[in-house]
């Protein structure tokens, strides 16, 4: 059995959850603080679309990459090297002079939070050895992480009404400050033995596949589909020769054998089509609180921020249901919860259920968050733990942006069949003999994203149901 962890390890846990909170929230506090740079700095509607995206784009190419990287040279100090980037780019950011000065630093930005995810999961899985303890610790992380990102446009609302936009990105400062004076003393330093040499040739395979699939899926709604399509499919013809290429190398990025676990492969089918839901049901409320219901964006924040927060109750009340269930219904029934919650939203037509709806629908994605993330963790040995909670991040992203481009070209094609003389909703409402028609058309298209949201849930449940009940093995590290 396990040594049950103690108090150096608690409070190692509550300073992880520093750099798990700062890539939450830098994922999401930009948008409020968008508008008013962007008007400072003089940036063009692609400059901003880049300014926004490019962090994110940017930690999902890399987080492969680092995760692994960590279970090689060490991971508090990856953890503790990307920190302090993060902090001094964060000054950086803040005291931009231009939007292109911007957007590369937002992208540098991307590259030091790609450190953190990984890092923070793997250490986890070293300091918690027992199970329903990291099992709790994966429930504290995951809840800061979602907590994080509902609180992120709150919290920049509050800053924008009384500082400039640059304080949004100094907000990281101080946490970075702690994570680099505590980290030493209370985090434990782990490097997987004989882990061999980095294997190069697949670092760049894995960037040019998730960078071009991301950037494809994030171009499908914007124009032509030639480009963004072309770039899905290269990108997945390398994804291709990457994966053949980590089955024949001696030191893999990534252990695909870890596949033929069928829980681990469960759990990552279910966190990329979670996100593929979660991702498309954002966007549509955010849209609806604004342009339908006339919420103001700091408005919409606080009553989108039950989403985010109905996530973190989700992911922290998980480990309580082990009592009684074990894992894979746990996450079966979270998900079914989900699904429910996902049908209001298909019958909506007004504030309070799509209130109800996304709070229902994300409370239900908990257990899949917190005890899926343990089971990834679960599956692997401690020296492949950074290369597992990369597959796990990547898949998010992953989901997040399928979502956004799946979703939302389904739901503008939804639009303009009820409303064919529309041209975009945030245009069309502003037209007062198009306004009506445009708010009850993007109302249809919200309740057919309830139903494909309802879909993919009901979907997940019944695939993590046929999950085997036997205990998950750990695999052998490999090389």
């Amino acid at each position: 059995m396990e040594k049950p962890a103690g108090r150096r390890e608690w409070l190692g846990l509550a300073v992880l959850v520093l750099p798990t909170l700062l890539v939450a929230m830098d994922m999401t506090s930009l948008f409020l603080a968008l508008p008013q740079l962007s008007a400072d700095l003089g940036a063009s509607g692609p400059e901003q679309l880049w300014i926004a995206d490019s962090y994110g784009f940017v930690v999902a190419g890399f987080v492969i990459t680092m995760g692994t990287l960590g279970d090689r040279i060490g991971r508090r100090r990856l953890l503790l090297a990307g920190g302090g980037a993060f902090g001094l780019l964060s000054i950086v950011a803040a005291f931009s002079t231009g939007p292109v000065m911007l957007i590369v630093v937002r992208g540098a930005l991307g590259v030091a939070g790609a450190t953190l995810m990984p890092s923070t999961l793997a250490l986890i899985t070293n300091m918690f050895r027992d199970e329903k303890q990291r099992a709790k610790a994966v429930s504290i992380w995951a809840t800061c992480q979602f907590a994080g990102g509902a609180g992120g446009p709150v919290f920049a609302g509050f800053l924008l009404q009384h500082f400039s936009w640059g304080s949004v990105f100094l907000v990281a400062v101080p946490a970075v400050a702690v994570l680099l004076v505590a980290g030493p003393f209370l985090l434990p330093e782990f490097r997987a033995p004989a882990s061999g040499r980095l294997d190069l040739p697949g670092v760049a395979l894995s960037l040019a596949a998730v960078l071009l699939i991301v950037f494809g899926l994030k171009q499908l709604t914007a124009g032509s589909p030639v480009l963004p399509v072309a770039a899905i499919a290269i990108g997945t013809l390398l994804g291709a020769v990457f994966a053949r290429r980590q089955l024949t190398t001696a030191s893999p990025l990534l252990d695909l054998r870890l596949f033929r676990n069928r829980p681990f492969t469960a759990v990552l089918v279910a966190l990329v089509f979670a996100g593929v839901a979660m991702a498309g049901v954002g966007l549509l409320v955010t849209q609806y609180l604004q342009s339908v219901l006339g919420h103001s964006p700091l408005a919409s924040a606080l009553l989108f921020a039950p989403m985010g927060l109905g996530v973190a109750a989700g992911t922290m009340t998980a480990p309580a249901l082990t009592r009684f269930l074990a894992p894979a219904p746990a996450i079966a029934g979270g998900l079914a919860v989900s699904a429910a919650g996902s049908l209001l939203l298909a019958l909506t037509d007004g504030l309070a259920p799509v209130v109800a709806g996304i709070t229902i629908l994300a409370l239900g994605t908990g257990p899949l968050f917190a005890l899926g993330i343990g089971l990834v963790l679960g599956s692997v040995s401690p020296e492949r733990a950074g290369s597992a909670a990369s597959m796990a991040d990547t898949g998010n992203y992953l989901g997040g942006s399928l979502g956004l481009a799946l979703i939302g070209l389904t739901a503008a094609a939804v639009y303009h069949r009820v409303f064919p003389a529309g041209t975009t909703l945030a245009a069309d409402v502003t037209r007062p003999a198009a306004a009506e028609q445009a708010k009850a058309a993007f109302t249809t298209a919200l309740n057919v994203t309830g139903v494909i949201a309802a879909a993919l849930f009901a979907g997940l449940a019944l695939l993590v149901t046929t999950m085997r009940r036997t205990a998950v093995v750990p695999e052998p590290a490999a090389g």
